[in-house]
């Protein structure tokens, strides 16, 4: 949380939070051969709706479990709910992830996480620190912090 100074025009101070304030550390992850059923057992578990995908200790991608449900609930898949099932197992993260995700630092401005939530119709933005994820930043997060106002 960073305390904008007082100007010399007497405007009375703001606290301007930042993704470092907000944020999911140790965020649950996954690699792009997770199969879509691990991926949704995790969600589910964690109570998390995205999950950065990385490599080797690398940001690869980030997948919803809108990316998810869309994969497996076409109508041109499959007709009955036991087929969609078994593509949860058949189909890996790689698959339908959304891949080189735009993200953010610590140090990123809320206003400016919101901004681009809001732009790009996205749930959550991975954080990275000196190329390294160090996080997560939600919509979710953002809502519970406006709860609090």
């Amino acid at each position: 949380m960073e305390v904008i100074s007082k100007n010399s025009a007497g405007i009375t101070p703001k606290i301007m939070l930042t993704v470092n304030d907000l944020m999911t550390i140790d965020a649950v992850t996954v690699t792009s051969c997770t199969t879509l059923r691990e991926a949704v057992v995790l969600m589910n578990k964690w109570d998390h709706r995205q999950l950065p995908v990385v490599e080797d200790g690398e940001l690869v991608g980030i997948i919803s479990n809108r990316d998810i449900r869309l994969a497996v609930n076409s109508p041109l898949i499959a007709d009955d709910s036991i087929a969609r099932i078994r593509l949860l197992d058949q189909h890996t993260v790689a698959e339908c992830m959304t891949r080189d995700p735009i993200t953010v630092t610590p140090a990123t401005p809320i206003n400016e996480v919101a901004g681009i939530l809001a732009l790009n119709k996205f749930g959550a933005l991975p954080v990275m620190e000196n190329g390294a994820l160090v996080g997560i930043i939600s919509v979710t997060d953002l809502l519970q912090q406006m709860a609090l106002l």
